[in-house]
């Protein structure tokens, strides 16, 4: 896995990585808007949609970065979640309608999940499971979103989808509410788990409060706020961008020469110093192309950054 900092040397001025910590109440859609304005470019998109309510760690890529996505890490995913018990709403979260009631577990269950809860969580929410999606989702029924047809009225049965919950950590709780730390893999709804939770104990419960805190190697911690973003701000027009290298995983990297650099602008095959099924081709400390390896031990490339337009 690469670590690195800032803007990535050689780099277009407006082409990396940047890391938002989303506000509630803000849509994904919504913050990258947000960076276009700040970043002085329309070429903006983001890995891992969070949800409105959500706040925390939102991946952003900006210029040719863009072109980048479909091969950034983005597991494990870390959130902090509070499940409030004795309700389920209709979003499986704060924001929805109460649609159900129950008392809530008892006190000293929350207070010491060592027992029915953990047992709960760990029985049947941990692992490689299937769950039911919130009819508020971003699912697809007949071409059409989940949550388009839920504020229609309509209800639909939305089909179960495997999910991996890698683990729960017990970090707080309350008389009705428990604090959580939950590692999973991409596509789980933490909100689905709150509900279900919820179920398993005899009660009713939803997901009051969510932060993503991480996501495949990014970190909140290293996250601007989205203040930091407003108009007249210190880097207004100066985003500090990372390098997409660290978000790359374990793909090998190899610096192009003059010679591989001539090959990759007509299109040609690399020889491959470098042992692994794909590569990220530097050059100039940027990332220039991704490769994969052929039958002849030859980088292909696929994905050519360089000389396109940021």
């Amino acid at each position: 896995m690469h670590t690195g900092a800032h803007a990535v040397i050689g780099a277009p001025a407006h082409s990396g990585v940047l890391y938002v910590d989303k506000p509630a109440g803000r849509s994904s859609h919504d913050m990258v808007g947000v960076v276009r304005r700040a970043a002085r470019t329309r070429r903006v998109g983001h890995a891992g949609t969070l949800d409105p309510f959500a706040t925390g760690l939102l991946v952003i890529a900006v210029g040719t970065a863009t072109r980048l996505l479909p091969y950034i890490v983005g597991e494990p995913k870390v959130y902090d979640a509070t499940i409030q018990f004795g309700a389920d709403t209709n979003t499986d979260d704060g924001t929805g309608i109460v649609v159900r009631e129950a008392p809530v577990p008892d006190a000293a269950v929350l207070a010491d999940p060592v027992h029915a809860v953990r047992l709960a969580a760990e029985a049947i929410l941990t692992g490689h499971i299937t769950q039911i999606p919130p009819q508020y989702s971003a699912k697809h029924v007949d071409g059409v979103r989940a949550y388009d047809l839920a504020r229609r009225g309509e209800v639909v049965d939305l089909a179960p989808v495997p999910v991996h919950v890698r683990g729960w950590e017990w970090r707080g709780a309350s008389e009705s509410t428990l604090d959580v730390r939950i590692t999973c893999g991409g596509g789980t709804y933490i909100r689905a788990l709150a509900r279900d939770l919820g179920r398993a104990l005899g009660s009713a419960a939803h997901c009051s409060v969510l932060r993503r805190v991480q996501s495949g190697p990014a970190s909140v911690d290293h996250a601007v706020s989205f203040d930091a973003l407003a108009p007249g701000s210190v880097i207004d027009g100066e985003v500090p961008l990372r390098s997409p290298l660290e978000l790359l995983g374990d793909m090998a990297t190899q610096i192009l020469d003059e010679e591989g650099l001539v090959a990759l602008r007509f299109g040609r095959t690399l020889e491959a110093t470098v042992p692994g099924a794909q590569v990220a081709l530097l050059h100039e400390g940027a990332i220039a192309a991704l490769g994969v390896r052929t039958a002849g031990d030859r980088w292909q490339p696929r994905v050519v950054l360089i000389g396109a337009n940021g």
